[in-house]
Parts: structure tokens; C-alpha cells; sequence
């Protein structure tokens, strides 16, 4: 599952998303609500989970063209502000549900699963799939051909993002920054043994290859007839 907060408060929004990545999510941070609008354009996210009071654009006004664009993704809006108007507002805007500022971790995480979970029937993918390849985010459970294959948190994850992009090209900066969440730096080979231990998990034991690489420019998932 992937998830794009909107905080412009520093230490909160560096606690959410350590929060949420240990809990299991792919987790996007950015920090002002013009970001937030083209981050929620440019990429398919399951739940956003928005501050109201941000430089640039407030939540209001994020979730507003976010809606106006057609885009149906539940979203969570988090603020220090408790009047029964501002709640009624956001709702009114299309917002899922309103968490006031303090609150508990444990809280938030329990909203995020029940709109996860409220959402599952629709909007929300809670499978990727290419071939006989499956790959569950709610169970976090992944199988090729009827077999269970055990990745670790960060295959996982690197799995989940080739899936999500399936048939782009994925640069290693791109991976560096999605799965790691560092800058890529060219001296290290992390990417290349990430890939080489997926692919010894994913494609060894199959005559179907599903990870490919592009030579200069980066990896991707597909079926073979669609390279």
C-alpha cells in the first residue's frame, strides 16, 4: 500500500513516515501543498494523508483539485484545529476522515488500516500482478506459479515498485529514493545486489523471466512478449 503525507511540520512528518514504513507502507513526504497536488498527479497513491494548514496551498485546497481532477483516493486530514466547521468542511470537500492534532500513533495507524479496508472493494489496488506472479499488500505475501516466495522487507518493496510501474524503465536514483529513501550514489552497487537477489528469488527457478534490464538506464517488470 502507498501513501503520500502532506506535513509541513518537520518532525511530524519524519515521524509518520518512519511510522508508517515500519509498519509496512510505501510512504511518500512532502512538505507544502503545491508539491502535494502534483506528487498525488504524478503517481498512484491508496490513501493521502493531509495537513490543513500548509505553505503554498492548505489541505482544503489540495483535496479540492485532487477531486476536481477525478481522483477518488481516501484521504485523512490532520490538524490543530477542532471547530465542528472545519471538520464539516473538509468532509464536505471529500475528505474520509479528520484526526485533530495531538494524537496518538497507534490512532492514526488504526484510521489508516480501516480506510485502507473501507476503500478495498473499490479504489484502492490491494493486488499487483504480472504472469504467474502475485503479489498480495495486505497479507504482504508474494507467489510465483502456487509457490510462496519470502522476501525481506526491502524486496518487498522493491518488488512493489516495479510492479506498480510495471513495463517503465526504473533508474537506480528512482529505486535509490523510493526503496531506501537515500540519494543514489554511483559508487555503491546496492541497487545491483537488491536486483540480483530478487531476481534469484522472482525468475531463477522459472523459465519465464520477469525482471529485465535496460542497459545504461535501469531495470523493469513485464512479460516477456511485452518488452
Amino acid at each position: 500500500m502507498k501513501i503520500l503525507i502532506a506535513e509541513d511540520e518537520p518532525k511530524t512528518g519524519v515521524y509518520l513516515k518512519q511510522g508508517l514504513t515500519e509498519a509496512g507502507f510505501v510512504v511518500d513526504l512532502v512538505t507544502n501543498g503545491i508539491d502535494a497536488v502534483q506528487q498525488a498527479f504524478d503517481d498512484e497513491y491508496d490513501l493521502l494523508i493531509l495537513d490543513v494548514m500548509m505553505p503554498g496551498l492548505d489541505g482544503w485546497e489540495v483535496l479540492e483539485k485532487v477531486r476536481a481532477a477525478g481522483k477518488e483516493t481516501p484521504a485523512l486530514f490532520l490538524t490543530a484545529r477542532d471547530q465542528v466547521e472545519d471538520r464539516v468542511k473538509g468532509l464536505e470537500l471529500g475528505a474520509d476522515d479528520y484526526l485533530i492534532k495531538p494524537f496518538a500513533f497507534s490512532e492514526l495507524l488504526a484510521r489508516v488500516r480501516s480506510l485502507l479496508r473501507r476503500g478495498a472493494g473499490t479504489q484502492v489496488q490491494t493486488t499487483l500482478t504480472v504472469e504467474d506472479l502475485h503479489l498480495d499488500l495486505l497479507k504482504r505475501r508474494v507467489e510465483r506459479g502456487g509457490k510462496r516466495i519470502d522476501l525481506t522487507a526491502k524486496e518487498f518493496l522493491l518488488l512493489e515498485l516495479l510492479l506498480r510501474r510495471r513495463g517503465e524503465v526504473l533508474s537506480k536514483s528512482l529505486i535509490a529514493s523510493k526503496v531506501w529513501d537515500i540519494n543514489f550514489d554511483s559508487d555503491t552497487n546496492i541497487i545491483e545486489v537488491a536486483i540480483r537477489r530478487l531476481r534469484a528469488k522472482v525468475d531463477d527457478e522459472f523459465p519465464v523471466k520477469l525482471i529485465h534490464t535496460v542497459r545504461g538506464m535501469g531495470y523493469f517488470i513485464d512479460s516477456p512478449e511485452a518488452r
